[in-house]
C-alpha cells in the first residue's frame, strides 16, 4: 500500500494508528493532531449527508442519522472533488443498515431525496411548443415512429411507501397524522425553472415516462404504460407533460436516420 493510501485508510478508520513517518510543525504530538484531522474530516462528511438527507434525519433523529452516516463515511469515502453527488449510494446502505431495518421506507426517502439533488444540478433545457408536438400528432406518417425525449432532470422514484407524503409531510405540506406509511406512491422528481418538484404520480404515468427515458417511440411507451395501468390517458399524461414543460425535443423517422424538431435555443442562467 503506498503512504498515499495508508494515509486514507487511517483518515477514515477510527481503528486504525496513525501513519507512520507523520511530524508536525510546532513539534506537537502528530497522533494527536491526526486524530483532531480526522475527526474533521468525518464531521465534514456527515455534515454533507445531514444537507443532502434533512428528511432523512427528522424521520430518526439527529443522534440515530448522525452515527449511520458516521458509518457509511467510513466505508464509502468521496470518489470525486464535487461534493455535491457524495451520498448518491446512501440509500442503498441504508436499505442494508440493520439498524434500521423497523423504518423500512427510509430507504426509498433517501432516494427521493438524491433525486432532488440530481434534478436541480441537472443540464437545462428548452422545451418544446404545445403546437409543435401537436403538429407532428396529426401527422400519421411521423406518428408511427415519434420519439419524445424529457427533460434531463426527470426522475421516477416507484417505491411500496408512501415516500411523496413523507416528505411533503417535514415540508409543512401535509401533517405526519395523516400518512400512511404503507400507501404504495411513486414520485415525478424534475427541476422547472430554478426549482425542484416532487410530485405524486401514476403508475401509468410513470410507465410512461420511463419508457420515453429508455428511448421507446410515443407509441410503445403508451402501450406499455396502459398494459400497466388501465387508466393510463395518453393525452392526460402528454398534457401534464407538457404543462410542466418537460418535453424537450421530438424526434421522428428512422432511429439512423432521425429527423429532430427543437424548439428556439434560449439561454438560461442559474
Amino acid at each position: 500500500m503506498s503512504s498515499q493510501s495508508a494515509f486514507a485508510a487511517a483518515l477514515l478508520n477510527p481503528d486504525q494508528p496513525c501513519p507512520r513517518g507523520l511530524t508536525s510543525w510546532n513539534g506537537s504530538d502528530p497522533e494527536v493532531r491526526f486524530a483532531v484531522y480526522r475527526n474533521n474530516v468525518t464531521v465534514s462528511l456527515i455534515d454533507a449527508l445531514v444537507d443532502t438527507f434533512p428528511v432523512v434525519q427528522a424521520l430518526v433523529g439527529e443522534a440515530f442519522f448522525r452515527a449511520m452516516a458516521r458509518v457509511f463515511a467510513q466505508m464509502s469515502p468521496p470518489r470525486s472533488r464535487l461534493m455535491v453527488y457524495y451520498g448518491d449510494t446512501f440509500a442503498d446502505f441504508v436499505a442494508a443498515f440493520p439498524p434500521a431495518a423497523s423504518v423500512p421506507y427510509l430507504a426509498d426517502v433517501a432516494r427521493l431525496e438524491m433525486a432532488r439533488v440530481r434534478a436541480y444540478h441537472a443540464a437545462d433545457a428548452v422545451p418544446v411548443q404545445p403546437e409543435a408536438l401537436q403538429a407532428v400528432l396529426a401527422d400519421p406518417e411521423q406518428l408511427l415512429s415519434l420519439r419524445l425525449h424529457v427533460h434531463p432532470s426527470v426522475q421516477v422514484i416507484e417505491s411500496p411507501f408512501a415516500v411523496v407524503s413523507l416528505w411533503a409531510a417535514h415540508q409543512g405540506a401535509l401533517g405526519m397524522i395523516a400518512v400512511d406509511p404503507d400507501e404504495a406512491q411513486t414520485a415525478l422528481v424534475f427541476r422547472h425553472g430554478l426549482d425542484v418538484d416532487t410530485l405524486e404520480f401514476s403508475a401509468g404515468n410513470a410507465r410512461f415516462v420511463k419508457a420515453l427515458q429508455n428511448d421507446q417511440s410515443l407509441l410503445e411507451a403508451a402501450e406499455a404504460a396502459a398494459s400497466s395501468d388501465t387508466e393510463f390517458d395518453l393525452s392526460h399524461a402528454l398534457a401534464l407533460l407538457l404543462r410542466w414543460q418537460l418535453i424537450t425535443h421530438l424526434t421522428t423517422g428512422d432511429p439512423q436516420h432521425e429527423h429532430t424538431h427543437r424548439p428556439h435555443e434560449r439561454h438560461h442562467s442559474r
